[in-house]
């Protein structure tokens, strides 16, 4: 059976569908796209129905990758639903928990750059009001934590590194 993963950014545009993208492609080129199941959602309700932020879609495709799908938010029946929640700050984070007042599915959230392995960012910033560059660095970012959090998964991937920038 497959794990299923939830990345969570606040509006489910720009950092959690570029993990969620992210994370399918080290899958696919490492062989084990059906280990993992991915999906992604934001904590807000801003963008519901809509495309990944067309910035961040142009940064992606800089390093062959292709965003897909469209935002939705967070709901608790997903604390119940999936294996792994992964914030990518500490703000989502806490939303993220107060879904869940007991604390039952408290274990499953963690901090998305818990797993980076070469930055030490303890949170991936959020580019949408920021230039081009934070929107490469986000991919750079995430691209490091994916691949962290992947080899934390699955025994024996080997993630490919970043390709250069197009």
């Amino acid at each position: 059976m497959s794990q299923k993963l939830l990345f969570v950014c606040l509006g489910n545009i720009c950092r959690s569908p570029t993990a969620e993208g992210i994370t399918n492609h080290l899958l696919r080129s490492s062989g084990y796209k059906e280990a993992i199941i991915c999906d992604s959602a934001g904590t807000a309700a801003y963008h519901i129905g809509s495309p990944p932020d067309r910035r961040m879609q142009q940064a992606a495709r800089c390093y062959g990758l292709e965003l897909q799908g469209k935002a939705r938010q967070i709901r608790p029946a997903d604390l119940r639903e999936f294996d792994l929640i992964l914030a990518m700050d500490r703000q989502n984070y806490r939303d993220i928990l107060s879904l869940d007042p007991q604390g039952k599915y408290a274990e499953k959230v963690r901090l998305m750059c818990s797993y980076c392995r070469s930055h030490s960012d303890e949170e991936v910033p959020d580019p949408y009001y920021g230039g081009e560059a934070g929107f490469h660095y986000v991919i750079e970012l995430l691209w490091d934590a994916c691949s962290g959090l992947l080899e934390s998964l699955v025994p024996g991937i080997q993630c490919p590194p970043l390709p250069p920038r197009a």
